[in-house]
């Protein structure tokens, strides 16, 4: 199975959007339940978010199948960010 057509381009969305996200979602998370001042866990997960980020492109080309890799990315995205925000007390 070759990397052509659409589904290159599927591979490419997620690696961009669905990494995005991921990235936000570390973020969110480990800026809301470290045990840090706001600030600090902040930057923390801002820090971290970037190695979520390169993981999830490199990952997302290392699956090579857009479903799995849309899957992948987007259910742990909202289980942290939901996750992250439960658990700052944020959220009622």
């Amino acid at each position: 199975m070759g990397l052509t057509g659409s589904r290159l381009a599927s591979l490419v969305a997620a690696a961009l959007v669905g990494g995005y996200a991921l990235a936000t979602a570390v973020g969110i998370f480990f800026g809301g339940v470290l045990p840090m001042s706001r600030g600090e866990a902040a930057l923390v997960g801002n820090l971290l978010s970037f190695a979520a980020y390169v993981g999830a492109v490199i990952w997302t080309f290392v699956v090579r199948r857009p479903v799995r890799v849309w899957l992948g990315l987007i259910i742990p995205s909202c289980v942290l960010t939901a996750g992250g925000l439960l658990l700052a007390g944020r959220v009622a």
